[in-house]
């Protein structure tokens, strides 16, 4: 094989410049292909990692949450009795509850369009939201934060105060200008769970496609404001968060929990946590649908290096013939074609990852769900590429079969 290096890398370059159009169409049909399978994989990747965004805020070493719970959008909680229980097993430094929930929430740029909401006081028990924005409630008690977020602890003194909220910056347009309006004065109010509610703080998360964006309460507040027919009171935790002493190791609590705790009681790692999220995220049909486009993706690539790859061998069959004729072998040519495939691949790969980096930035702008191109993806997206013009190569590698050296003469 070394032999012939120094030849066939000129001549897999020269077949493939020789017809520069064809070039150009072949470099952009992989393009195409890679950006298909680059917003596939990177949407899929991000709305997952969107999930994830308060998974991985929660401080402490090990998280505590119900067995029936796939995942943090089921939002089911457990006695906080098992949080007491576990609070006393050996090596748990500290045991701290963390609750999630859902509710509506008015854009306060239009309070003054729905006048029996701007009547409202304290209550409005059975007012119904009219413009059915959700959000996200994560509450705790302020005298133990339990999420690793600087910016929520440097303000955690006015959650002490009645009706107050943080507002995550990076929540759906439709919840209105909230960190405009901060600008310009102290505290926006607005009626958040059918509850005069007054945002004086700021903070960065993310929304998701299901909720538009999160809020963070003090337990107290929450416990006053949102419970639903006590199904949300502090007795019903949502996570448990556990720091393990200093003297002890993490798998060996995480045992000892495990032993001492009911059955349906689940106790994870940060890592476990995050996976336990994705798998879900992964499995739910929107994610079904991405992986299948990305499959789409690599199928509409192989086709196109195929076709190139097929139209050129075709056209130089004789010569491929006379290369046979002075002793290459079809292993040799097989290389020729392989090179051609992974010129493609490298050329294609490059100009498709500035292009989706690109759109990753518009998506954001657009949706306001954190989008950046990872690094796993372009990996992914790399390796992929290889296979698919490589596959098409081995495909096209058949018709080169059928050059007779005999033909030439």
């Amino acid at each position: 094989m070394l032999q012939y290096f120094s030849i066939e890398v000129p001549l897999a370059w020269s077949q493939l410049f020789h017809q520069k159009i064809r070039l150009a169409v072949a470099t952009t049909g992989v393009c195409f292909a890679n950006i298909l399978m680059f917003t596939q994989l990177g949407i899929q990747a991000t709305l997952s990692q969107g999930t994830t965004r308060l998974h991985e805020s929660i401080a402490g070493d090990l998280l505590l949450i119900s067995s029936f719970s796939p995942s943090l959008e089921s939002q089911l909680s457990f006695p906080r009795a098992y949080l007491i229980q576990a609070h006393a097993v050996k090596g748990v430094a500290s045991a701290r509850p963390l609750y999630i929930s859902s509710t509506n929430w008015v854009n306060p740029q239009e309070l003054s369009q729905h006048h029996s909401l701007a009547k409202t006081d304290k209550t409005t028990e059975t007012e119904e939201n009219p413009f059915g924005n959700q959000v996200r409630i994560i509450a705790f008690n302020p005298v133990q934060p339990v999420l690793n977020l600087p910016e929520v602890n440097q303000q955690i003194q006015k959650l002490n105060s009645p009706d107050t909220v943080l507002f995550d910056r990076l929540s759906q347009p439709s919840l209105g200008a909230i960190p405009e309006l901060l600008v310009q004065q102290p505290e926006v109010t607005t009626i958040m769970g059918n509850r005069r509610t007054y945002v004086k703080g700021l903070f960065s998360m993310g929304s998701t496609l299901d909720l538009q964006g999160n809020m963070i309460v003090s337990d107290l507040s929450y416990a006053q404001n949102y419970a639903q027919n006590g199904q949300n009171s502090l007795d019903k935790v949502t996570i448990g968060v556990l720091s393990v002493q200093p003297e002890a190791t993490i798998t060996t609590v995480q045992k000892r929990l495990r032993n001492s705790l009911p059955k349906e009681m689940s106790v994870y790692t940060h890592e476990e946590f995050i996976q336990q999220e994705l798998q879900y995220q992964a499995s739910k049909p929107e994610g079904i649908v991405l992986a299948f486009g990305t499959i789409v993706g690599f199928v509409v690539g192989v086709i196109v290096v195929y076709q190139v790859l097929y139209v050129d061998v075709s056209e130089h069959l004789s010569e491929y013939a006379t290369l046979k004729a002075m002793g290459y072998s079809d292993h040799s040519l097989l290389q020729v074609v392989l090179q051609e495939a992974i010129i493609l691949a490298v050329l294609g790969f490059l100009p498709s990852l500035i292009a989706s980096v690109g759109i990753y930035q518009l998506l954001a702008i657009l949706t306001r769900i954190p989008l950046t191109m990872q690094l796993s993806v372009v990996v992914k997206i790399f390796f992929f590429t290889l296979i698919m013009c490589s596959f098409s190569g081995v495909i096209t590698f058949g018709k080169l079969l059928s050059a007779d050296p005999a033909d030439v003469f």
